[in-house]
């Protein structure tokens, strides 16, 4: 039997084992699992619950640090603030205080800065594991019914996107691999790379462009990156899209290691950048109030109708978009 990719599952698996198998039908799930949606939705008497949980698993400096970005970018792509945590650590063989220090440090910071109480989980050393897995469960509550999801794109919503491509890829392999990229970045271009770190949040990028109208759908590129992110989007809706790459902005340092590494900058995962589906009329207002919050944002393709079409067009020539089969994350990871 064929061996599954690291990183996420394929869709069709997803689809034919994974949502077959959810348990009881309730009421209160008005939003359950589904390609491309990141979080669910539970209602509640007159407010709905929006919960969503994601693991940390590539990554070894600041883990804690992205376990509570990366879910509560997930909540917040739904235009929701996300306020609470449930979080679960589990620590390699030989694992010790000063790690548990490190890892639940980091966590507290990052949800005071977000404003998110850390409210339970577990923590356990785990036989044969080799380094330490953090996964997250955030949660944000709305009004009924006040919130939108990644399916909601609509045909000619254009398609913003904030900041840059690899934005978490480049601050992983900035720290992970330190040594072997300083035979090809100077000291502060490898600085500025690790400090990338400080990009991963896109809650304010969220609620501000959902403050504005017009918003349909939002996603968060993690895992397949900005390419990725987008397929999954248009799974979602069930449409076709046409980006243009020249307008996806590569900062210099990602655009170097993934020279260095052979990886392509769309591959690559991309938490701290957001994807937005916005109607015509909305969309330049959007991008405006983004960059007066120093926000870059950019229009970069447009949904349209033709869901089988995913199109990437680049210096006068169209191809298909990539649709990434592994992260390209993992290329380097796992390079010897």
């Amino acid at each position: 039997m064929k061996h599954l990719p690291p990183g996420k599952i394929p869709i069709d698996i997803l689809k034919e084992v994974v949502f077959k198998n959810l348990g009881a039908t309730r009421k209160e799930v008005t939003l359950g699992p589904a390609p491309g949606v990141d979080g669910a939705v539970i209602d509640v008497g007159g407010k709905s619950l929006i919960v969503s949980m994601d693991p940390i698993t590539g990554a070894v400096e600041r883990i804690g640090y992205l376990a509570v970005n990366v879910n509560a970018n997930d909540v917040a792509t739904f235009g929701v603030e996300p306020i609470f945590l449930f979080s679960c650590l589990l620590l390699p063989q030989g694992a010790d205080r000063k790690m548990v220090d490190a890892i639940s440090s980091q966590m507290s910071r990052a949800a005071k800065d977000l404003g998110m109480a850390i409210v339970g989980g577990h923590c356990e050393t785990t036989p044969q594991l080799a380094h330490p897995i953090v996964v997250g469960c955030a949660m944000g509550i709305t009004e009924k019914g006040k919130y939108v999801t990644a399916a909601e794109a609509k045909p000619k919503d254009k398609l913003i996107m904030t900041k840059t491509a690899g934005i978490e890829g480049t601050a992983i392999l900035a720290w992970d691999r330190e040594n072997e990229l300083r035979k090809i970045l100077n000291s502060p271009q490898l600085k500025n790379a690790k400090d990338f770190y400080s990009k991963i949040s896109v809650v304010k990028d969220a609620l501000n462009a959902c403050r504005i109208g017009g918003v349909h759908a939002m996603h968060d590129p993690t895992e397949g990156g900005v390419a990725g992110g987008i397929h999954e989007m248009a799974d979602a809706a069930n449409l076709g899209v046409e980006v243009l790459q020249e307008k996806i902005v590569v900062e210099p340092e990602t655009a170097k290691i993934c020279d260095h590494f052979k990886l392509d900058p769309l591959q690559l995962i991309s938490s701290g950048a957001l994807l937005v589906a916005a109607d015509p009329v909305f969309a330049n207002k959007i991008v405006e109030n983004l960059e007066y919050q120093n926000i870059q944002a950019t229009i970069i393709g447009e949904f349209t109708a033709k869901k089988e079409q995913r199109l990437l067009k680049k210096e006068g020539k169209t191809q298909r978009l990539p649709r990434p089969k592994s992260d390209h994350l993992w290329k380097a990871l796992t390079r010897q």
